[in-house]
């Protein structure tokens, strides 16, 4: 797998994937911080040049959808629930209740905060718009992470 770092308004980011297609984005610092790297990935600064620009984008609030190309790893039913995650608009967030019901799957609120954890492409599979009816809920970077996020698009949580 090739990544690259960078600097971003919320903290050192890493990129991932194969091929072109992006598989990973981690948050280096913070909260819920992965600072280790696979031995076997290799640093590739050219690779992932338009998801490097475009996360920027989104992160410095120039940007409010990605056009990449995504090659999450998950089973059938986390790739279900990465996809509703995407056509939950920008600027509007949904209960893990809603999106059980939506994917057809009533009382599975769990199970799809599950899922939301295991997202590999946070920000760009918006599992931070994904809410519990009484708070905030919980976010695989942290609250203050999703917290930051969810300002970012004028969001108040």
């Amino acid at each position: 797998m090739q990544y690259t770092l960078f600097p971003s308004p919320l903290g050192e980011v890493l990129l991932a994937g194969r091929g072109g297609s992006l598989c990973r984005i981690m948050f280096m610092e913070g909260e819920a911080a992965n600072t280790s790297i696979p031995a076997d990935w290799q640093r590739d600064e050219t690779t992932f040049t338009e998801a490097k620009s475009q996360v920027l984008g989104y992160l410095e609030g120039r940007r409010r959808s990605f056009s990449l190309d995504l090659a999450p790893d998950g089973s059938e039913f986390q790739r279900q629930v990465w996809a509703a995650l995407l056509r939950i608009p920008y600027g509007q967030t949904r209960t893990y209740g809603e999106l059980a019901r939506r994917l057809g799957r009533q009382g599975a609120a769990r199970a799809i905060g599950a899922a939301n954890r295991a997202n590999p492409l946070p920000v760009v599979i918006p599992c931070h718009r994904v809410v519990a009816a009484s708070d905030i809920g919980g976010y695989s970077g942290g609250k203050a992470l999703k917290r930051q996020l969810l300002a970012l698009e004028g969001i108040r949580a």
